[in-house]
C-alpha cells in the first residue's frame, strides 16, 4: 500500500512529556504560556508548526482537550490544510466537528463508531469526509488518505497512545520535536510516546533507531531536533 511520508512534530519537556501532569484538565498549550521561563520561547513551537504539512493527523481527544467542543468563537480558516481526526469514543460532539469543519479546508473524520455525531452533519459541510472502519487499521487509514486525496506527505500530532501506535506499526519515517527547556516528571504523565510497552528480549525489533538530522538552538533555552526514523 501506498501511504503519505510521516513526521511526528511535538513539543515536550526535556524528560520526553507532552503533557503539563495525569489530568485532561491540564494542557500545555494553556500552561505553559504563564510559566516564566516557557512562555517567552514557546512561540518558537507554533512558528514551526505553521510550516508543517498540509495533511494534518491528530485525535479527537486531544481536540476535545483543546476545547473545540465548547468554542463559540469563528476560528481563522485554515483552507489548505486536512484535518485527519480519529475519533472512535468519541470525544467530539457535534459542535466539536462543526467548529473544526469551519476551521480547516478538508476534515476527515477516522472512527470505528457508527453513531459517531459526525454522521449527522455531512449534508451540513460539504467538507466533511467519514472514513469508517469495522477495526482501527492505522497503514489502511493513511493509504486511504493518499489514494482518496493524494497526500504526498502528513504530520501526525496526536498523543502519547496513538504516537505509540504509528510507531508498532512502523509507520513514522520522520520525527521533528521541539525541546522545551522543562522538567515536568510523573510517572502517569503522557510522554511522546506511550501505548504499548516490551516486555522481553524478543521484541526488541519494535524499537526504532533514528538518524540525527538537524540539531538547531532556538531562542530562550528552546531545541529542535529532526531525525530519520530506520524502519524495520
Amino acid at each position: 500500500m501506498e501511504r503519505p511520508v510521516t513526521t511526528l512534530f511535538m513539543l515536550e519537556s526535556l524528560d520526553g512529556k507532552i503533557n503539563s501532569g495525569n489530568s485532561d484538565a491540564l494542557d500545555v498549550d494553556r500552561d505553559w504560556k504563564v510559566i516564566p521561563g516557557l512562555k517567552e520561547g514557546l512561540q518558537q513551537y507554533y512558528d514551526l508548526e505553521s510550516e508543517t504539512d498540509t495533511f494534518s493527523l491528530n485525535t479527537g481527544r486531544v481536540m476535545a482537550k483543546i476545547g473545540v467542543n465548547e468554542r463559540e468563537e469563528e476560528p481563522e480558516k485554515m483552507d489548505a490544510v486536512t484535518f485527519v481526526i480519529i475519533d472512535n469514543a468519541p470525544h467530539l460532539n457535534e459542535r466539536g466537528v462543526g467548529y473544526l469543519c469551519r476551521w480547516t479546508g478538508r476534515l476527515i473524520l477516522v472512527t470505528t463508531n457508527k453513531e459517531h455525531p459526525a454522521y449527522k452533519m455531512r449534508e451540513s459541510h460539504s467538507n466533511l469526509d467519514i472514513f469508517e472502519y469495522e477495526d482501527l487499521d492505522l497503514a489502511q487509514v493513511l493509504a486511504d488518505v493518499h489514494d482518496k486525496y493524494g497526500a504526498e506527505r502528513l504530520t501526525i500530532q496526536s498523543g502519547g497512545n496513538m504516537n505509540g501506535q504509528f510507531l508498532r506499526d512502523d509507520l513514522i519515517d520522520y520525527v521533528n520535536i521541539v525541546v522545551a527547556p522543562v522538567l515536568v516528571g510523573g510517572r502517569d504523565t503522557s510522554t511522546l510516546i506511550d501505548g504499548e510497552a516490551i516486555s522481553s528480549p524478543e521484541e526488541l525489533d519494535k524499537i526504532r533507531p533514528m538518524k540525527l538530522i538537524e540539531c538547531k538552538a532556538l531562542n530562550d533555552s528552546y531545541v529542535q531536533l529532526r531525525y530519520e526514523v530506520m524502519h524495520r
